[in-house]
């Protein structure tokens, strides 16, 4: 009988030196008699009197100059009412880049065996084989590291401590950090708490520190030291965590690096930040204009946080900055008729005037932002306009286009436009709209949020520029366009603490030159910097660079279609980068419905037709909808991480609010711990725009890179969704799990392949197409 326990996945390792992402990592292996179990989601049948809950892990990560000490602590309780006798099993990467392995119990050492890759094979096919089970399937081609067994009794906690050195990879000036979370997922018990902490230590400036994967802190004490944390509570992390740092003898520095699949344009990711010594001592001189809502439907708790909120900007504003406040209903106040120049007086004078700021009126929009882009008389230092409102326009100049093209002609002097909605009364589009046209970002405060939190996080965002009219080109010798379709359109400016993010794609390879020019304060700079557009990828080491961007473009398209109407070419792109990445929008979330029949995956024309009737949802400019919409939207096109690809990754039901992160590919604030449900393998949570919460669906599972379709207990991956089912298809061929066939398979493909067929549980049916071939797999 195939017992499997509650068991979730347990101590965790890496090491970047590998061929293909195959990682280092750990399972608990409990032993009773005759049977191993490994852990699962869902057991089947009922589990054993054997189980355990992890309640901590925690990771720390020690990197100084391309070395990684990292030491991996997890404490876990027996919950079952027996003794386990257990094991870890840790793979190895292929080259042995991992050494210096420790494995202690409550302090105790416990002794190990090294494995080559292929003895270790034979363990792990063995291990698959007795349980009918594939957790251990991603791992196969690595070697182990082994430990002895050791008791756990019933209701005793242990804590576990693994520690090694890792050499890691470098890519020209990009080192990169991995540490395989991802197993997590075979979990049936969420991790209580989830802590990663990352010091990095240099001898050359540090510029660049950003994780694909996860929305993380970053703390910077000097050019050479950086403290990365993230902290989540009732895990279960789906995607490894991921870091990269680069290392630049310039101003601002500047890494690239490129993906490219066998037969298609390349993907590329760009990474600039400015030294962190010139952001301390060299802020560059801005303007910023707070235009604030004091209409009727203000008053109350709104108006108070408004006010908090303006003093918090007054309070940070820079000496010899420009500012003024426009407060505005049915008709326009402001703090001084000019500019003021920022300091004590001026902050003293400008916080009375806040104080007296109360609700009442209509709300005449186009008046307040012409009234403020008016002020502004020079475009040599930084010009932001700080837009706040709770309504839709309704005294003055009330029409949404012709708001837009008033405030476009009044913005002479290049004034970015940053729009804050307050509550789902907002016109949201009117909002995207502004920002869209002034190269400004948009945000929206949900009515059970804190308006000032809000505001004093995206002032800190802008709080201190230090290259301004920022632009970006990548050139490969002799070709005339070598880029195309980059992400954002327009480069914004680079503030201090913030990194720039720019996903594109590419057609020529080769060495190319990137060259960044812009403002630092009154000085044109000029930085070139070298890389290589790859001519083939030979492993998936980057392949999350072709997700991040197919989000971004995602998230284009539906503004494209938002702002300017329906477009079949925009909404067939649509269909097929969402179909083939599982990214859910409003306009495709049919595909996360798993009582849909199989034939409708299989209809790109139906497929197209159904999200040409859903774009329809975006005619609704305010409300619940119409905010939902426009915050999925700016989540897209904004997105830094994979875990951006669903709205919010917290509990079903909860407020699906934007996470924090700069915008228009900046970085910035990490939102507070998120919290996920248990069972990975369950479905996901998404988006729903008609009620603005998340939603867990069923007909989308989420593996690595990749992702599932489930309709039944058919799964079906995006490389196989065409192949015609009711046909009986007679290329179809058919394997059995856990057969030598299956192991066969198993040998010749890729670690994302391998995570697919892993993702398989008991009683469904697997169509997949490798190498060519499509596999119906029971």
């Amino acid at each position: 009988m195939n017992l499997r326990s509650l068991l979730s996945v347990a101590v965790l390792f890496t090491a970047c030196l590998c061929s293909a992402p195959v990682l280092g990592q750990g399972v608990l292996i409990v032993h009773n008699h005759d049977h191993v179990w490994l852990p699962r989601p869902i057991p089947r049948p009922a589990p054993p009197p054997v189980s355990y809950k992890i309640k901590e892990l925690g990771v720390n990560a020690r990197v100084k100059d391309q070395v990684a000490q990292v030491q991996v602590t997890q404490s876990f309780v027996n919950t079952g009412s027996r003794q386990m006798e257990v094991s870890f099993v840790f793979p190895l990467p292929y080259d042995g880049a991992v050494d210096e392995l420790t494995f202690l119990v409550d302090g105790k050492e416990y002794a190990g065996k090294l494995l080559p890759a292929k003895e270790a094979r034979s363990i792990y096919e063995g291990y698959m084989r007795r349980n009918q089970d594939p957790a251990l399937l991603e791992w196969m081609g690595t070697g182990m590291f082994k430990t002895s067994i050791f008791p756990v009794p019933p209701g005793a906690e242990r804590k576990v401590t693994l520690k090694y050195t890792q050499l890691l990879r470098k890519d020209n000036a990009l080192t990169d950090f991995v540490f395989p979370l991802s197993t997590a997922k075979y979990t049936s018990h969420a991790v209580e708490t989830l802590s990663i902490r990352a010091t990095i230590e240099s001898a050359a400036k540090i510029k660049s520190v950003y994780s694909p994967t996860h929305d993380v802190k970053i703390k910077r004490s000097d050019n050479r030291h950086a403290l990365v944390t993230y902290e989540a509570k009732n895990a279960v992390p789906d995607n490894d965590f991921r870091l990269f740092y680069d290392n630049h003898k310039a101003d601002v520095g500047a890494s690239l690096i490129s993906y490219r699949p066998e037969g298609e344009q390349g993907y590329f990711l760009l990474l600039a930040s400015p030294d962190i010594e010139r952001e301390q001592t060299q802020a560059i001189r801005k303007t910023v204009i707070l235009v604030v809502d004091r209409s009727g439907s203000m008053s109350g708790k709104k108006i108070e946080q408004a006010r908090e909120a303006l003093r918090f900007v007054l309070n940070n504003l820079h000496e010899n900055d420009l500012f003024n406040i426009i407060a505005y209903d049915s008709s326009v106040e402001s703090f001084r008729p000019e500019l003021q120049k920022y300091n004590k007086k001026s902050r003293q004078e400008a916080l009375h005037f806040v104080d007296e700021i109360y609700a009442g009126g209509s709300t005449n929009i186009n008046d307040a932002l012409g009234s403020a882009l008016g002020m502004i008389q020079d475009s040599s230092t930084p010009n932001y306009v700080v837009f706040l409102t709770d309504g839709r326009p309704t005294a003055g100049e009330t029409n949404e286009m012709k708001i837009a093209q008033n405030t476009k002609a009044e913005n002479h002097h290049g004034a970015r436009v940053i729009s804050l909605g307050v509550g789902y009364d907002v016109n949201s589009r009117l909002l995207d709209r502004l920002t869209h046209d002034h190269r400004g970002r948009t945000d929206f405060v949900r009515p059970d949020e804190d308006l000032e939190e809000h505001v004093s996080r995206l002032y800190e965002s802008i709080s201190a520029p230090v290259m301004t009219d920022v632009k970006v080109v990548v050139d490969v010798e002799d070709s005339k366009r070598t880029v195309n379709r980059v992400y954002p359109k327009e480069t914004p400016d680079l503030f201090a603490g913030e990194q720039l993010v720019l996903v594109g794609r590419y057609k020529d390879h080769g060495d190319a030159k990137i060259t960044i020019t812009g403002k630092v304060g009154d000085d044109k700079q000029k930085l070139d910097f070298g890389a290589e557009l790859v001519k083939k990828s030979n492993d998936e080491t980057y392949a999350f660079v072709e997700r991040l961007w197919a989000m971004r473009r995602v998230g284009e398209i539906i503004d494209e279609i938002d702002l300017h109407g329906k477009n079949s070419e925009l909404i067939d792109e649509l269909v097929d980068l969402s179909t083939k990445h599982g990214i859910i929008t409003p306009y495709t979330s049919f595909l996360a419905d798993d009582q849909a029949p199989v034939r409708e995956l299989a209809s790109a024309e139906g497929l197209r037709r159904r999200a040409a009737t859903e774009f329809d949802a975006l005619e609704a400019a305010d409300g619940v909808e119409g905010l939902a919409q426009r915050s999925i939207k700016n989540q897209l096109r904004m997105a830094r991480q994979l875990s951006d690809q669903f709205a919010d990754r917290s509990r079903p039901n909860a407020p699906a609010g934007l996470p924090g992160g700069g915008a228009g590919g900046r970085g910035g604030a990490a939102p507070p711990a998120a919290t996920t449900p248990a069972n990975a393998f369950g479905g996901a949570i998404i988006h729903d725009a008609k009620s603005d919460l998340a939603k867990r669906v069923e007909g989308i599972r989420q593996v690595g890179k990749d992702v599932l379709y489930r309709r039944g207990q058919l799964l079906i991956a995006p490389n196989a969704r065409d192949v015609k089912l009711d046909n009986g298809d007679k290329d179809i061929v058919e394997v059995k799990r856990f057969s030598d066939e299956y192991f066969r398979l198993a040998q010749d493909n890729t670690h994302s392949e391998n995570q697919l067929l892993a993702a398989q549980q008991e009683g469904e049916e697997l169509i997949i197409r490798l190498r060519g071939k499509v596999y119906r797999i029971k």
